[in-house]
């Protein structure tokens, strides 16, 4: 980490770069979440249907926060689809598949938008820039959070009668 506290103009820059797909991944989560909010049927109807509501709720938030952080950096925020298009390695959603494979697809997802937020950490840390790094640290949380409740959801789903051993073997 640098010891100095001015980031130069092509850090700034790839920071905002950065970030610019942290926000296409989300913008696209957030769409992909909200459909499926619309749309989840059958027996779980009501747990997913809740579930989804509060994440997509979250990634609405993400995006303000995401966008003026470029925004503090000099750069103007991608808000069209098409950038977000060109951005994003979340893919569009065109159906409606049932409800255990959204949360599926969920969770396939959010893993892409931590392995893009993994993949730009570095030089965010190289540059010392502390407030795109803590947006990051809760952004990574809340999604690495969300990907372990619709993991132990499934559990239920693909494997009802799997006993697990002790916790310490579990951590060995």
């Amino acid at each position: 980490m640098r010891n100095d506290n001015v980031m130069s103009e092509t850090e700034a820059k790839s920071i905002a770069k950065g970030l610019a797909r942290v926000l296409a991944d989300t913008h696209r989560l957030y769409v992909k979440t909200h459909g499926f909010h619309w749309n989840v049927e059958g027996q779980r109807f009501r747990t997913l249907h809740l579930m989804f509501e509060e994440q997509y709720t979250d990634q609405w938030n993400a995006l303000d926060t995401i966008a003026e952080r470029i925004r503090a950096l000099g750069h103007y925020a991608p808000s069209s689809y098409a950038d977000f298009e060109e951005l994003s390695s979340v893919e569009e959603e065109r159906g409606v598949p049932g409800p255990w494979e959204m949360v599926r697809k969920l969770i396939h997802d959010n893993e892409l938008v931590v392995r893009t937020m993994r993949e730009i950490r570095p030089m965010i840390d190289d540059a010392g820039d502390d407030a795109s790094g803590n947006i990051l640290d809760d952004r990574l949380t809340e999604h690495e959070k969300q990907i372990w409740m619709m993991k132990s959801m499934l559990k239920d789903v693909e494997n009802k009668d799997q006993v697990t051993s002790s916790v310490l073997n579990d951590l060995s």
